[in-house]
């Protein structure tokens, strides 16, 4: 019998933006389900009612799409989460493979980003910015690496290369015999807004590249491409000077950068604390580069920053490893990073494996939803591991996250608590990614109405009053007792630890 597909409606997530920091819509989404039976008529539905049912479903997704394309990429502000935007997509594209006939030429599914601003010059990009295909799940990129592999000649080994995936606004920056000259907004792929008087204010942005390193001469012409981004830190600084200006604030750094990006006042984004890191080349004479590794060497060179912390792979399994091992290590830096980009390395093989109308096929995102809220923050505790090493804990007012209650959240270190201005009495914005422990991303500062005391980290070991030591050149503050309670009750429970000698039914009663 032939297959039938039924469609339902189930709701998919809430909003997880945090609350407090702008104005949200209420809204409700809704994720249309395909599944197939052997029937050859299902819950009553004709053929007729199934190809109604499916084009009402792509024009509503489609609908969907442009308003909140509109909203991120247009206003800088946004009404659901990045995962629930990237369902909408596939789920859209989804239904375009299924019923092709309803399928259009100005389909979102075609298209990249959104239109460029009325509001500033409109320049086309000499190469055209696609966007990245991103994925959830570590089969997703698996596969991709097996389909890229099928692309390659026979016995051809892929060498890859693993970077953080920053979220920030695409930028492009053009230098002309190593001058800046132009830099451009991705836009709709095809075209974006110049904004080169606004990205010269950028400090990481040199107005001149020069060569410090013999094996990379800055070309004649090269397109820099790259993301344009706000700390979290100077996010909270921000929100306070404009509630003092009586201006409506940012909900998170990316929404920030990308308003700071398209001001009319050069003068204005100055005062805006915008960072710069480069990620990708566009149209370029001359590149002294045959792999994107020798890339991001060679752009450091000439003054510019590149992506943090990149790693080099032969084997696909172990960098999805590492990423899946690695999610907790995104909240170690002050900027937003929402997963893990994996690129081919060389560029003779990214010829070979090309692009589609909206990714490149030789590049995937490994995205990890994040779980955002705003609490406040109780008090701060510290713990005592087992090589003494103390670790300030956040005692929050309870807040629901992915479904949970969480009350706790890691603090890091002394240095981390300073960095950020945290302060008993504090509203912070605490956020968690898949199943990990929540981490405080920022303090908002403007909600800080009275005058709050910096905390002062303790200089004894709070079990046995052992004065603490500092690492030499190091973050950690320790407990140097070898015999202090505190760290052996830790050792003690490592020591019947799964990871250990999975003792069961020791935990920390029993420890104790």
């Amino acid at each position: 019998m032939a297959k039938k597909r039924v469609l339902e409606q189930q709701t998919l997530f809430g909003d997880d933006e945090p609350q407090g920091t702008e104005p949200e819509k209420d809204h409700e989404l809704a994720k249309t389900v395909v599944t197939e039976t052997e029937t050859g008529e299902a819950a009553g539905e004709t053929p007729t009612d199934e190809l109604e049912h499916a084009r009402q479903e792509i024009e509503t997704l489609r609908a969907q799409i442009q308003h909140h394309r509109h909203l991120y990429y247009e206003e800088s502000r946004t009404e659901i989460s990045d995962t629930e935007y990237d369902f909408l997509e596939k789920r859209l594209e989804t239904l375009e493979a299924a019923y092709p006939q309803f399928r259009e030429s100005d389909s979102p599914s075609l298209r990249v980003g959104g239109a460029a601003l009325d509001s500033l010059p409109e320049v086309v990009h000499k190469v055209v910015m696609l966007s990245i295909k991103n994925e959830y799940e570590p089969a997703g990129v698996l596969k991709f690496a097996a389909d890229v592999q099928k692309e390659l000649p026979p016995g051809e080994t892929a060498e890859w290369i693993l970077e953080l995936k920053i979220d920030g606004v695409a930028i492009s920056i053009h230098y002309e015999n190593g001058k800046l000259v132009q830099a451009v907004t991705r836009g709709d792929g095809g075209k974006g807004n110049d904004v080169t008087a606004n990205v010269r204010t950028i400090a990481d942005v040199p107005h001149q590249l020069v060569q410090t390193d013999p094996r990379f001469p800055v070309p004649p012409r090269v397109e820099i491409r790259g993301e344009v981004y706000m700390t979290n830190e100077d996010l909270s600084l921000l929100n306070k000077r404009r509630q003092a200006l009586g201006r409506p604030l940012y909900a998170n750094p990316r929404n920030a950068a990308s308003g700071s990006i398209l001001l009319k006042n050069a003068s204005e984004c100055a005062r805006r604390p915008l960072r710069m890191f480069c990620h990708s080349v566009g149209d370029v004479s001359m590149l002294p580069c045959k792999t994107h590794e020798e890339f991001l060497q060679a752009v450091e060179s000439w003054g510019l920053k590149p992506t943090p912390d990149y790693r080099k792979y032969t084997s696909v399994p172990e960098a999805v490893a590492y990423c899946e091992e690695n999610v907790e290590s995104l909240f170690n830096y002050d900027f937003e990073a929402d997963g893990f980009v994996l690129k081919l390395n060389s560029f003779a093989q990214r010829q070979l494996v090309g692009e589609t109308p909206k990714y490149p096929k030789w590049l995937i995102a490994l995205k990890f939803q994040k779980y955002p809220a705003v609490t406040k923050l109780r008090n701060i505790l510290v713990q005592v591991g087992k090589t003494g090493v103390i670790t300030p804990v956040a005692e929050l007012e309870p807040v629901e996250l992915a479904g949970t209650k969480v009350s706790r959240s890691s603090l890091h270190n002394a240095d981390e608590i300073r960095r950020k201005d945290i302060r008993i009495g504090d509203w912070v914005v605490v956020e968690k990614a898949g199943k990990i422990i929540p981490h405080v991303v920022r303090t908002e500062v403007h909600r800080r109405t009275e005058e709050l005391p910096e905390y002062a980290f303790p200089t004894h070991c709070p079990a046995c009053g052992t004065e603490l030591v500092q690492d030499e050149g190091g973050v950690y503050i320790r407990c140097p007792n070898g015999d202090c309670p505190a760290r052996w009750e830790e050792k003690l429970q490592y020591f019947g630890s799964r990871n250990a000698m999975n003792i069961k039914g020791l935990g920390d009663v029993l420890g104790r």
